[in-house]
C-alpha cells in the first residue's frame, strides 16, 4: 500500500514542470534523443544521491545549516543563468547542434553533467528528499534501508516519465527540428532557465 502510494505520488511529482524538466527538454531539442537520455541519467544520478543521504541523514546537515543552504542555493542559480544565457547565445547564432542517425554529436558528458550538476546544486531537491521519502516508510520497516529503496523506485519512475517525455518530443522532430522553431525554443528555454535561476537566488527557504 505504502509503495503504491508512493508510486504514484513520484509520478505527480515528475510530471510537475521544474528545473529537470527544462533541461531535459532542451538538450533533447538540440541535440536529439540521446543527449536527452544522457541529461536525464545525470538528473537521475543526483536524485539517487539525494536520496541516499536522506536515507542516511546527511541530508539533514544540509536542512540545518542555513550557510550551507544559502551557499548551494546561490551555486544553483548560478548555473541555471549560465545555461539560460548559453542558450540564448546558441539562439542568436541560429547554428544548434544536430542529431545525426540516432548519435548526439557533442557527445553524452555535457549532457549527463548539466543534468547532474544542475541537480546537486538545488537544494530544494535535498530537502524534498527529507520531507517526501520518509512520509512513505511503513512502522516497523528499517528505515535507512527502505529510504534507500524508496530513491531507487523515485529514479525508475523518473526515467520512465522523463523517457516517455523525450521519445514524444523526438516524433515531433519534423515541427520542432525547423530552424525557426528551434531558434524559438532555444529563446524560450533560456528564458525559463534563467527565470528559474533568478527564482532560485532570491527564494527563502
Amino acid at each position: 500500500m505504502y509503495l503504491l502510494a508512493f508510486v504514484g505520488a513520484c509520478v505527480l511529482v515528475a510530471m510537475a514542470p521544474g528545473v529537470s524538466t527544462a533541461i531535459i527538454l532542451r538538450q533533447t531539442l538540440r541535440a536529439g534523443r540521446g543527449s536527452g537520455m544522457a541529461a536525464t541519467l545525470g538528473n537521475e544520478t543526483g536524485i539517487l544521491l539525494w536520496g541516499l543521504a536522506a536515507a542516511f541523514g546527511l541530508s539533514a546537515l544540509l536542512v540545518a545549516s542555513q550557510l550551507a543552504y544559502d551557499v548551494m542555493r546561490v551555486v544553483g542559480a548560478v548555473v541555471l543563468v549560465v545555461m539560460g544565457a548559453q542558450a540564448l547565445w546558441q539562439a542568436r547564432k541560429s547554428t544548434p547542434t544536430t542529431e545525426v542517425e540516432g548519435a548526439v554529436v557533442p557527445g553524452w558528458r555535457g549532457p549527463y553533467l548539466a543534468g547532474l550538476g544542475t541537480c546537486l546544486a538545488n537544494p530544494k531537491a535535498a530537502v524534498f528528499a527529507m520531507s517526501f521519502l520518509p512520509q512513505f516508510v511503513a512502522p516497523g520497516q528499517n528505515v535507512p534501508v527502505t529510504l534507500a529503496t524508496l530513491a531507487v523506485v523515485w529514479v525508475l519512475v523518473d526515467l520512465a516519465w522523463y523517457g516517455l517525455l523525450i521519445w514524444t518530443v523526438a516524433r515531433a522532430k519534423a515541427v520542432l527540428g525547423r530552424p525557426a522553431v528551434r531558434r524559438r525554443l532555444e529563446q524560450i528555454s533560456g528564458v525559463v532557465l534563467i527565470g528559474l535561476g533568478v527564482r532560485l537566488a532570491v527564494e527563502s527557504r
